[in-house]
């Protein structure tokens, strides 16, 4: 029986962004090693700490765009209450216009506004290729937001089903992933369990924005056939006619 030729560990770290294969200094790791690991920590504290910068976004996507915040009121307190990350700042929720639309994009900071920073808008454009006929109502980029902001978001603008985009938790070799998370018939008090979540949209690393919105809209078309989101939507077999868009 032949046996079997190791992979050269050269080759497997160029297959993964995880650390392996560091190598050491007698029981200590090599300078460059921790070096890298440092700055990885340091980026993804910046991206917790970071603030969510609004201008020009408008006119990046070429849309109306409504700017609200939640009741967390500061980074401080959006780490230390999330409860508060999940509802919607009262002097907000009146500038919201009932729109009923078939579907409300929401921007959110989320645990990483160096995500919204570097992929929504481009993550965004490419969706609106692709919804072309559905009614879409203004987005809306939320300041100190968790997923479920997006519930109360949603509902207030008469929305069918919303999708949040938001910052994912930073990791070590992801400071700057971006998460979608969608909804139907959102209202305050949905459970987690009735969401379909994309997560890791990041390119070159992660998923790139064509695909992802490939994704995201084949869900969306989905929940609008079946009426619903969640773990009764299977993710994973997107089958049945395209649905026209409702009006």
């Amino acid at each position: 029986m032949a046996e079997e030729t190791p992979i050269p560990l050269d080759r497997l770290r160029g297959l993964t962004q995880a650390r392996i294969a560091l190598g050491r200094v007698g029981q200590a790791l090599p300078t460059g090693a921790m070096l890298d690991f440092q700055l990885a920590h340091a980026r993804a504290r910046d991206a917790v700490s970071a603030e969510l910068r609004t201008d020009g976004f408008a006119e990046a996507i070429g849309r109306e765009v409504i700017q609200v915040a939640s009741q967390a009121g500061d980074p401080v307190t959006y780490l230390r209450r999330p409860d508060l990350g999940r509802r919607l700042d009262p002097a907000d929720a009146g500038r919201l216009p009932r729109t009923g639309a078939d579907a409300a994009l929401i921007v959110g900071d989320g645990l990483s506004a160096t995500a919204v920073h570097h992929h929504a808008a481009s993550l965004l454009l490419a969706l609106f290729e692709r919804l072309e006929g559905w009614s879409l109502a203004p987005v809306v980029l939320a300041r100190h937001a968790r997923v479920a902001l997006g519930d109360e978001i949603g509902a207030a603008l008469g929305a069918r089903m919303a999708l949040v985009l938001i910052g994912e938790r930073p990791g070590l070799s992801a400071p700057d992933s971006l998460g979608a998370y969608l909804t139907w018939a959102p209202r305050r008090g949905r459970l987690d369990s009735e969401r379909n979540c994309l997560s890791n949209i990041r390119p070159p690393h992660g998923l790139g924005y064509a695909a992802a919105a490939d994704r995201i809209v084949a869900l969306m078309r989905e929940a609008q056939r079946l009426e619903l989101t969640g773990v009764k939507l299977n993710s994973d077999a997107l089958t049945g006619p395209e649905p026209p868009p409702t009006r």
